[in-house]
């Protein structure tokens, strides 16, 4: 099959590139062609090694904008969007591509195609929707419902149950997320031994991904400095900012705790080979975000953690549904301090001997969440074509 994915996000890097070449390297794998179809002067940050083919209309970055100069970009993007749809609809009837995957979608896209031809496409075109929260429900539902007539357009959802905040519909499809793999060092990780990790002194753990203020830091590292641990322990700190606010609350922390010499903290974004090896390297990962959104969206930092087979400590907010059904480490108990020292110390203090435990339960969960079991379900919805 010919797999056309329609790419408007500009990222610099991180989840939204990694889910990317997680349909293309997979879907590669499993004997398919794919090609990109992105907007005019369209930059990749990453090279995927397949063709790109441009479309009229140039993508549009929120990046510094704010209040009246936001709106205005938002209104051109939503144009831009419905010419992109249109030139998809004119391709797909040429006969270029056997399906369109659009693979980080929101209700935005889903109600702008409720008024573009392209919801007649004679071709399968997949949305793939990373999670709904209650506030934007409504929305979603209506666009869907306005959807069930045209059965060549199919929602994914990516969630833990078979419903959408209890509801379903025939034309969306809720799947697990996939893992994120080491996939440019994977032979080199393979290589260190399965049982690094128990050799490794001190037990090295670390905070990656962007920085923002809500990810509550503070406690983390006030809770994690009070505890008397059994064995020596690192700490690596790194945060990628993205807004002006969020970056000078970063360097505010790295001053207030620079002075612990068993903390160290990064202030940079990491890609690639790099951002990879730095998971590699760490024997944990934490994760003490706090905030409700966390529950309805994947955690792309969790799901780091399951392919690289890291354990965890994170918030309870962060996909509970996970840790209900693998025992990949320790939650604490949203905004509850106690909680939170708790369990880091025990977490810690226990490490070396639940280790095998977590090995087992993150091989488990692997096999569940597997980016090549991801790619297959998205395949079979490319070959339903009515």
């Amino acid at each position: 099959m010919k797999l056309a994915i329609m790419e408007t996000i500009m990222s610099p890097g991180g989840h939204e590139v990694d889910f990317d070449r997680i349909i293309v390297d997979e879907c590669k794998a499993l004997g398919h062609e794919v090609i990109f179809y992105v907007p005019e002067k369209f930059v990749f940050n990453f090279a995927y090694g397949v063709p790109v083919h441009q479309l009229a209309g140039q993508g549009v970055s929120y990046t510094g904008l704010h209040g009246f100069k936001k709106i205005l970009s938002s209104g051109k993007r939503e144009i831009n969007r419905q010419r992109w749809y249109w030139q998809m609809f004119q391709r797909a009837c040429q006969g270029e591509f056997d399906a369109i995957i659009i693979p980080t979608s929101t209700y935005r896209y889903l109600r702008a195609i409720n008024i573009n031809v392209l919801r007649k496409s004679p071709v399968p075109v997949i949305f793939v929707v990373h999670g709904i929260n209650p506030k934007e429900a409504s929305h979603f539902y209506q666009a869907v419902e306005k959807l069930k007539d045209f059965p060549n357009v199919k929602i994914v959802v990516l969630t833990f149950g078979s419903d959408v905040l209890g509801r379903r519909f025939s034309n969306v499809i809720c799947t697990n997320p996939p893992a994120y793999i080491p996939r440019d060092i994977l032979d080199h990780y393979k290589k260190q031994g399965e049982d690094a990790t128990l050799k490794s002194k001190p037990l090295k753990l670390g905070f990656f991904g962007q920085y923002r203020r809500e990810k509550k830091l503070d406690a983390f590292l006030d809770a994690f400095l009070s505890i008397e641990y059994t064995q020596p322990v690192e700490l690596l700190v790194q945060g990628a900012t993205m807004k002006p606010e969020d970056s000078s609350d970063f360097e505010r922390i790295i001053k207030k705790y620079q002075g612990h010499k068993h903390i160290k903290f990064l202030h940079k974004g990491l890609f690639g080979k790099e951002w990879q090896q730095a998971i590699v390297d760490v024997d944990a990962l934490l994760m003490p975000y706090s905030a409700e959104r966390y529950r309805y969206h994947w955690a792309g930092m969790l799901f780091t953690a399951i392919g690289y087979q890291k354990p965890v400590i994170l918030s309870s907010d962060i996909n509970p549904e996970v840790l209900q059904m693998y025992e990949l480490g320790c939650a604490f108990k949203s905004d509850d301090s106690q909680s939170l020292y708790t369990n880091i110390a025990s977490f810690i203090n226990t490490f070396s001997g639940k280790y095998p435990i977590y090995k087992q339960e993150l091989a488990r969960a692997y096999e569940a969440y597997s980016p090549t079991l991801f790619a297959e379900r998205l395949v079979a919805l490319c070959k339903e074509k009515k």
